[in-house]
């Protein structure tokens, strides 16, 4: 049984520039699934659907680009549904590096 994980992340680069973000990470963004293999994305307007194996699940998911916040799904396959906590939150720091840039300290 799949759990989905849900994580909103606000941006303020408008929707254009955290889209071509998306788009140019979004295989750095769902490699902290353990991902390996292809990912295969299709863009349909502003939503990102992606698939990818994952110790031998397929995890699949969609990504929806908005003018301030990113909303990002991934429906977790067996296994990784015990981690899902863990999972979210590696999707939210990782998400807000793709669409900020590392904190600076």
């Amino acid at each position: 049984m799949s759990k989905p994980v849900v994580v909103n992340i606000p941006h303020e680069l408008g929707r254009a520039e955290a889209r071509r973000r998306i788009d140019e990470g979004a295989a750095r963004l769902t490699g902290q699934i353990g991902a390996v293999g292809d990912l295969e994305k299709t863009w349909d307007g502003d939503t990102l659907h992606f698939s990818l194996v994952a110790i031998g699940q397929t995890v699949s998911g969609k990504i929806l680009v908005q003018e301030r916040e990113v909303c990002l799904e991934v429906n977790l396959p067996g296994i990784f549904a015990m981690i899902a906590g863990k999972v979210k939150g590696r999707l939210r720091e990782q998400g807000q590096i793709l669409l900020e840039g590392p904190k600076r300290g």
